[in-house]
């Protein structure tokens, strides 16, 4: 293990903080070991401090992954995954539902993590725990239908059926903004298919990665299984690039920006491996003229204002119909008004902190850009001063076609734009790089389904009378364009994280060729 120091202001607090003593509870202490490999908790790498955004203080501290931490890891998840893929999939799922189970009795005090470690209000933090929950019973109802289909012959006393089969490992990289859902929405599904898991988790939020782990690897060692078949890392780029460039590593699953992705993608196509891409989100809410008005209002806050503007689904772009545009905005200035900001630990609070206080210093930069093109703010545009990473929501009058408006600006800024028929609406939704999630608001059937359909949005998530953001587990998510095209968690993402095989059985004694060739 590298070397933690005996001054650092984790060991000084020994969780001295009376906020901080449920870290306890969940298998925390002031200095923690961030590599779990075959089954044994280690960290020869550097050692970091996991910071809480809401005040910069250390919370604890945390050796990572070395290089040699990796291997030695991987080796054992390779071995652990040929056991684990002959465990019929119902008693994997059987694994699964454990797991499920022993989050459940963890709920409060993993959601008090997230919110702590990462600055989300703890409503959100509990509710991304809940999502994990949901993601294992939904994958124990799946490991009884992971079912392939019987196809008929052309041939007599031939048939031909597909047969689904595990890849082997999947190899998870996860962001800080749902530090523990993405992988909730991975590795259930990974594990029910037959997989093993390597897991990275962000560098910033280790202590979320940690008590995770701690927690499946609990279910585990109950169960006398192998604790290589679900292994984490603690780490950074190293760690990172280690799995994409791995060969027994056939998919990847990476959640992150679209350029970090872009590199992902290319190293591991080069080695023929599949990649899972949850890239960067720039989306958009439509209000037409016939809306509710209060019912868009509410979801556009929401949407915007949520995890402080750090989901991938935050509404980035608000495009309302003419007539109803002053109305809306007014009523938005109102409510946005009324956001209480503050310890996203502390009740009533709906906007926590920025994450990290490079992100806050990307919310001053990214103002002064959107101030250049021509952007007006309506309200908020500051740092709030204080120990955290607090800025003020904020709402920006500007053109469609200004060029920042294109990016992702990753905090609670939203963009405010004017349209007039419903056709110029949908060109401004699908003029961005990014096609992840989108929603109109309207009561009338004949936009909603040219909204859904083909000449509609160019989205993965299209919705209608709802937010962007909040997305259900059951169907399946992710987006097109430089989302990067991945689709996981629900509806048939299962077939992803298996390989497929068409069989065709000749049970007969000729020997007939398909499309009536004869060959001699």
């Amino acid at each position: 293990m590298s070397q933690l120091s005996t001054n650092s202001p984790a060991y000084d607090m020994s969780f001295g903080r009376k906020d901080y003593e449920f870290l306890k509870e969940i298998g925390l202490g002031p200095q923690n070991l961030g590599c779990y490999v075959n089954g044994v908790w280690l960290g020869n790498g550097p050692v970091v401090s996991s910071v809480n955004p809401a005040d910069n203080q250390v919370i604890a501290e945390v050796a990572e992954a070395s290089i040699q931490d990796y291997e030695k890891g991987m080796q054992a998840c390779a071995q652990a995954s040929k056991l684990w893929m002959q465990i019929p999939a119902p008693k994997r799922g059987e694994i699964v539902r454990q797991i499920g189970d022993a989050l459940r009795t963890k709920l409060h005090p993993l959601g008090r993590l997230v919110s702590l470690e990462m600055g989300k209000i703890l409503a959100e933090g509990i509710g991304e725990v809940q999502e994990i929950i949901d993601m294992c019973d939904f994958a124990v109802g799946l490991s009884r239908q992971l079912n392939g289909q019987v196809i008929p012959s052309e041939r007599p006393n031939h048939m031909m059926l597909e047969m689904w089969n595990p890849l082997g490992v999947v190899g998870v990289i996860t962001a800080f903004n749902f530090p523990c859902a993405v992988l909730g929405w991975n590795a259930c599904i990974a594990l029910v298919c037959g997989n093993s898991v390597v897991w990275k988790g962000a560098p910033t939020t280790p202590l979320i990665t940690i008590a995770m782990t701690k927690i499946v690897a609990g279910v585990l060692d109950r169960n006398n299984l192998p604790g290589a078949i679900f292994t984490a890392f603690c780490g950074g780029a190293e760690i990172g690039q280690a799995i994409a460039n791995d060969s027994r590593i056939p998919l990847v699953s990476f959640t992150g920006s679209s350029k970090v992705g872009l590199m992902v993608q290319q190293t591991v196509n080069q080695r023929y491996g599949k990649c899972l891409l949850e890239l960067s989100g720039n989306n958009a809410i439509i209000v037409m003229d016939d809306a509710d008005i209060e019912l868009a209002v509410r979801s556009v806050l929401f949407a915007s204002v949520g995890t402080a503007g750090q989901r991938c689904t935050t509404c980035r772009r608000l495009l309302l119909h003419e007539s109803v545009y002053q109305k809306v905005v007014e009523r938005l200035v109102d409510v946005y008004k009324q956001v209480k900001i503050g310890n996203p630990l502390e009740k009533g609070i709906l906007l926590g902190p920025l994450h990290t206080r490079a992100s806050r210093e990307n919310f001053v930069n990214g103002l002064e850009k959107i101030k250049f093109q021509g952007g007006k703010i309506l309200i908020g545009g500051n740092v709030i001063e204080s120990n955290g990473n607090f800025v003020q929501p904020t709402v920006v009058e500007i053109s469609a076609s200004a060029d920042v408006v294109k990016e992702e600006l990753f905090g609670p800024v939203l963009y405010v734009m004017k349209f007039q028929t419903f056709k110029e609406a949908i060109e401004i939704n699908n003029s961005v790089p990014q096609g992840l999630s989108s929603s109109i608001f309207t009561r009338r059937p004949e936009i909603i389904f040219k909204w859904i359909g083909a000449i509609g949005s160019d989205c993965g998530i299209v919705n209608v009378n709802i937010p962007t953001s909040g997305a259900e587990i059951g169907g399946a998510f992710g987006g097109e364009k430089a989302t990067g095209g991945g689709r996981e968690a629900g509806s048939d993402s299962w077939k992803q994280y298996m390989r497929r095989s068409t069989c065709t059985i000749n049970y007969g004694s000729e020997l007939p060729l398909a499309q009536g060739i004869n060959f001699g």
